[in-house]
């Protein structure tokens, strides 16, 4: 049984509010690496796969926003799967999610994966029993075919305290520009806590293997949490950086005689930003 106000696993050692400094600091580092990841990952054909699960609000989101903050999104993408569609309800479990694993020089960045069968689904019966033990039974045996196949697959489990969710889900209710996060699923984590507390554990127990084990970021600190999880990730890929080729902006030829249309023939943006200003000096 989880323990009232704790996280899913050990406490973190950083428990004060993290210096702003330090964290943007250290982030931006962390994010140079990033970018000389995926230039590897494109030199190198890599395909590399990491999901993102843990609790409703546990700082998924916010983490995977710093990751792909200065990366090319012709390489690294975000995958965030909807609720399978009828059809896709009929398929193989797997199926729709191996549509969308990279191809050589790739990165994908999973948004919550085939791991909503034993979460969610789990939890609030949107599978039934025989398709959540198949499942348990399956998951291990297609992240080993991955691995086998040359994928490079990293999984993180957010770990956020139940004081510290509902801390989050209310500051989300008040913030018009927040609330979109929020649907009645999320507050029954709230109430199902345990239940949620009780399939993690069972998930960890079947689909923690060698070839694709979990890793996982305590997240009452977002800031934290950003930045162990990003330098772990950092830490288990052998990227190196990659040479690249001299570039230099080339000379402006002479002007052959061309003549801009005049503006009047076509239609731009009014100026916003110039009435802004105009009206706050007014």
């Amino acid at each position: 049984m989880a323990k009232k106000g704790a996280a899913d696993g050990k406490k973190s050692a950083t428990s004060k509010k993290y210096p702003k400094k330090v964290y943007e600091k250290e982030l931006y580092r962390l994010q140079s690496e990033l970018v000389k990841l995926q230039e590897w990952v494109r030199a190198e054909g890599v395909r590399l796969v990491v999901i993102f699960e843990g609790r409703d609000a546990a700082g998924k989101g916010g983490t995977i926003k710093r990751v792909m903050q200065y990366l090319n999104p012709r390489v690294a993408r975000i995958e965030a799967l909807p609720a399978p569609t009828e059809r896709e309800s009929t398929q193989w479990y797997f199926q729709r999610y191996v549509e969308r694993l990279p191809a050589a020089g790739e990165i994908v960045l999973f948004d919550r994966s085939w791991y909503n069968r034993a979460g969610v689904e789990r939890v609030m019966g949107f599978c039934s029993l025989e398709e959540y033990r198949r499942f348990l039974h399956q998951c291990p045996i297609f992240e080993r075919l991955l691995v086998e196949d040359g994928v490079m697959l990293r999984k993180y489990w957010f770990s956020v305290s139940d004081e510290e969710q509902e801390r989050r889900f209310a500051s989300r209710l008040e913030d018009p520009l927040r609330q979109w996060k929020l649907s009645p699923m999320d507050f029954e984590s709230i109430s199902r806590w345990e239940d949620y507390s009780r399939a993690k554990d069972e998930m960890m127990v079947h689909t923690d293997i060698p070839e694709a084990p979990w890793y996982v970021v305590e997240s009452d600190q977002k800031k934290v949490a950003r930045l162990n999880m990003i330098a772990h990730l950092l830490a288990t890929v052998p990227y190196y950086e990659v040479d690249k080729p001299q570039l230099s902006l080339p000379k402006r030829p002479p002007s052959t005689g061309y003549l801009r249309p005049p503006k009047d023939t076509q239609t731009y943006v009014p100026d916003h930003a110039g009435d802004l200003l105009a009206s706050k000096k007014s």
